[in-house]
């Protein structure tokens, strides 16, 4: 009994020293706190389906000094430690309850990188080999973590993951000064990328990263730019974006905290990068580098380029259509589907297709027609005003 009340507390003290990575999280989802305190999260799984991962940390002991982190080694509070057999008996006890379907696993840096890597592979080795957990299993990659144990992670895991946090070694300087970029992050990535594609091409295995926004001073474009090139180069599943909230008793305690718009406004230029064929060079830019809060990047941009609108619904590819606001990747192949058989000849009918058709509306051409008074009733909707300090519920766009 009284292992089992050691154990709980460690799931609440190290699943709560977990929240901060949003690596597994359903594109900036929230998060919803369970019986015993423990953090479980909904994730988006390769195939889509959806899933509530265990997440937690091995250890918030940590000899790393992260400006913003909550497990700085400088920083004076509580530290754990599960035991590998511990971590793992305790999520099959909640696998078997029903209540999780996968694991996010990380950990601070113990007493070296090396010694934590091997220590987290042998909770999901346990899992695999003598419990024969088939299920999703995320693990992170440790910055400066040997090949070997790349690998292995690679091998065991689901998703793996290595988190940027900022998006260039200037960046990183200021609030990570012990990790090196290009060696201790990108490098690992670029292994991880290389295996998989090597040795699990016909698999679901993926590779995921996290910047931490806004704790470093750096733009939107920076991000976006390191994001894009992530995408193209190390063909990632993922990239996440973390609010910076303050932490009490680190050196950035009284740095203001990243406005959840920001936050917001990233996730919806991510989707136009990884779901709409954008490039990064075209979204739009205020002189400070960062997205205009006003409205989503997709409709800036449609504001933005007039001369490729309006487009006629019965005559437009799926790239032009992709490109009209009120209209995502599913709703522009029933477009083109549905066309084949008979020509759109009202705007309502779009409706069908899974448009939005008030805000697709005074982008659009249908069988010739065109409801111009919609364009005004939509482009009065987008308030000049809305700032970053503006609520974001419901604000998910960009169709």
């Amino acid at each position: 009994m009284r292992a089992r009340l050691d154990a709980l507390q460690k799931i609440q003290t190290l699943g709560e020293s977990a929240q901060y990575d949003l690596a597994c999280a359903c594109g900036g989802t929230g998060r919803s706190r369970g019986p015993y305190g423990r953090w479980i999260y909904p994730s988006a799984l390769p195939d889509g389906k959806r899933v509530f991962l265990f997440k937690v940390l091995l250890s918030n002991v940590c000899i790393n000094d992260c400006q913003y982190c909550a497990n700085r080694a400088q920083r004076p509070f509580s530290r754990t430690s599960f035991g590998v057999d511990e971590l793992a008996n305790s999520f099959m006890h909640l696998w078997a309850q029903g209540r999780v379907g996968g694991l996010f696993l990380s950990s601070g840096v113990m007493r070296g990188v090396d010694v934590t890597m091997e220590r987290m592979i042998k909770v999901v080795e346990i899992l695999r080999l003598k419990h024969r957990f088939r299920g999703y299993i995320h693990l992170k990659i440790l910055p400066g973590a040997r090949f070997s144990l790349v690998e292995r992670a690679v091998q065991l895991a689901t998703r793996v993951s290595v988190n940027l946090e900022a998006p260039n070694q200037e960046r990183l300087s200021r609030i990570a000064g012990e990790k090196d970029f290009n060696e201790d992050l990108l490098l690992r990535m670029k292994w991880a990328q290389t295996i998989i594609q090597k040795d699990f091409a016909a698999t679901t295995k993926s590779q995921t990263t996290q910047f931490v926004v806004g704790a470093a001073g750096e733009s939107d474009q920076e991000i976006l730019g390191q994001t894009d090139r992530l995408y193209r180069e190390m063909d990632l599943a993922r990239v996440y974006f973390s609010a910076f909230q303050p932490v009490s008793q680190t050196p950035l305690e009284d740095q203001r905290p990243t406005p959840p718009l920001r936050e917001h406004r990233l996730y919806q230029a991510d989707s136009l990068l990884r779901r709409y064929g954008f490039h990064v060079r075209e979204l739009v830019f205020d002189v400070q580098g960062n997205l205009p809060a006003a409205a989503d990047p997709k409709m800036i941009w449609a504001r933005s380029h007039p001369e490729h609108f309006p487009v006629e619904v019965n005559k437009a590819d799926k790239s032009q259509l992709l490109r009209v606001p009120g209209i995502g990747p599913r709703s522009a192949r029933n477009i083109v589907s549905m066309r084949t058989k008979n020509k759109f000849l009202r705007l309502e009918e779009l409706k069908s297709a899974g448009v939005w058709v008030k805000r697709a509306a005074p982008f659009l051409i249908v069988n010739g027609r065109r409801k111009a008074s919609l364009q005004r009733d939509l482009f009065d909707e987008i308030k000049p005003t809305l700032s970053y300090s503006s609520p974001i519920r419901g604000l998910f766009v960009p169709a």
